[in-house]
């Protein structure tokens, strides 16, 4: 017999744990099937009137567009956006974590104290005019033939740095994340590359953003080096010259304080903001708990969910930050004429999700229980200790690109359907939100969630969570490292391109 899932008395649907078929009578439900019912997707337990409030997470995901009867399939034939049941009390949920210590991982400690995870040597481009010759550079040191102890030479090309102001925010955005980069503290050194008479500029770049050459920060451009191959020759004589040195820098014993997480998910389905993301959201407590930060992202992907956060706001002014943020995304949005609604994704859908409500109440499940204590733009250096929200596109590797620069050494990222996201230099974990992905993409998938469905606690799985984080910090590959995944997600935000 067929089951489903009620996760809040509250709830006006139940999930479907296995597919039901139509005039089938799942155990839990008490009421036949009024049409099948694929897994994750969500089934009515009682009527709701025409224009009703429909709510799952004992949350308001939408209104029903018809009457709906119970047992009826409830998805995007039936359900639409709502605009209210978001009321929030600011800072109402605001309970500190208990202290805890203990939690160690073997960490690389830069000379002015920062810790990374990782030991690459970076190739930067300050234009998509000099990507050829970054890539060539690189491609001078496959893994194979590194010293021990270096992780890699990856090199970060990029769209943008010309064919506009120099002043643009666009070129703004770009400075700011090549810095974060260029400072991050998983990679030894940096090489950047430019063309010569881009817009951005290197060394009003460098000004701009606070940062000078030096032994471990260089720079050559391709039309002072005489051309294309004169520069690739240069920059390989560079690059080997920091591989030398990088190979010196030994792992230590230093606190779980060290870590920063960036929070993604990535094709969600109905079982994501089930299992998957409180799992997360248990382990970021632990993390929160022994000292170390996390930053949650996706701006779009917490409409509708926005009051969970804002009841978590440490003070006014950052839930005043985090408000101002979601107004500019409702402006963005109207001015190119979309509709947040419509962030959903044809696999998401296809997972059980039907509103950006439903996934955005999934998705802050990532975040745990801790405080709010910041908001910060996209690849503004973190500040604040603990939970803090990065604004950024919904799009992953945009995302991920942003945390990076801010300071994130570690990337957690749930899935549902799938996803082969990396992230250098920042290593990623893949969490899997069913037993079937788990088992079908057991490659690409570091830690299944699905217990919790069968009587594993969210602490434990939370526990592993916490433990893989603390391992592959240590230098333990993760999946998608294993893989070799990462070199093409550099992706900075270009403003006019993304929702």
């Amino acid at each position: 017999m067929s089951r489903v899932l009620v996760l809040n008395l509250a709830d006006d649907v139940a999930i479907a744990l296995d597919d039901i078929a139509v005039g089938e009578t799942p155990e839990g439900l008490g009421v036949p099937a009024h049409a099948a019912v694929a897994t994750g997707h969500k089934i009515a337990r009682h009527a709701v009137e025409q224009g009703g409030r429909v709510r799952r997470y004992g949350q308001v995901i939408g209104r029903a567009r018809t009457a709906i009867a119970a047992g009826d399939h409830v998805h995007v034939h039936n359900l639409a956006m709502a605009e209210d049941g978001r009321e929030a009390e600011v800072g109402a949920d605001v309970h500190a974590p208990t202290p805890l210590s203990g939690a160690t991982f073997n960490g690389i400690v830069r000379p002015d104290g920062r810790v990374g995870t990782r030991n690459y040597v970076g190739v930067l481009t300050s234009v998509n005019c000099s990507a050829t010759v970054a890539r060539r550079i690189a491609d001078a040191f496959p893994d194979a033939g590194l010293p021990k102890g270096v992780d890699g030479v990856v090199a970060f090309t990029h769209q943008g740095g010309c064919g506009g102001s120099s002043l643009s925010s666009d070129t703004t955005l770009l400075q700011r994340t090549l810095a974060g980069y260029a400072q991050h503290p998983n990679f030894h050194s940096i090489l950047i590359v430019g063309l010569g008479c881009e817009a951005n500029q290197i060394p009003a770049w460098l000004a701009n953003e606070g940062l000078e050459a030096g032994p471990t920060l260089r720079a050559l451009t391709i039309q002072e080096a005489g051309g294309t191959a004169r520069a690739i020759e240069a920059g390989i004589e560079v690059v080997r010259e920091l591989v030398a040195q990088a190979a010196k820098v030994e792992r230590q014993p230093v606190s779980a304080s060290h870590l920063t997480v960036g929070l993604q998910c990535g094709g969600s389905d109905g079982w994501s903001g089930v299992t998957a993301n409180p799992a997360l959201g248990a382990a970021v407590d632990l993390l929160v708990a022994h000292g170390g930060s996390a930053m949650l992202s996706e701006t779009p992907e917490i409409w509708g969910a926005e009051h969970l956060l804002l009841r978590r706001a440490a003070s006014q002014d950052v839930a005043d930050k985090l408000n101002a943020r979601l107004e500019w995304w409702r402006a963005y949005a109207d001015k190119h004429g979309m509709e947040l609604n419509n962030n959903p994704s044809p696999g998401n859908l296809k997972g059980g999700l039907t509103t950006i409500l439903e996934k955005s109440l999934g998705a802050v499940a990532k975040s745990g229980s801790t405080p709010l204590n910041d908001v910060i733009g996209y690849a503004e250096p973190l500040a604040a200790k603990g939970l803090s929200f990065m604004d950024s596109p919904g799009y992953d590797p945009c995302s991920a690109t942003g945390q990076i620069a801010s300071g994130a050494n570690l990337i957690v990222f749930t899935t549902g359907r799938g996803s082969v996201f990396g992230a250098k230099p920042a290593p990623s974990i893949k969490v899997a939100s069913n037993a079937r992905l788990a088992s079908w993409m057991d490659e690409d998938m570091d830690i299944d969630a699905s217990p919790v469905l069968t009587g594993t606690t969210m602490e434990e799985v939370g526990q592993a969570i916490f433990e893989r984080m603390l391992a592959v910090a240590s230098g333990e590959p993760s999946k998608s490292e294993a893989l070799g995944i990462g070199d093409n997600e550099f992706v900075p935000w270009q403003v006019g391109a993304y929702l």
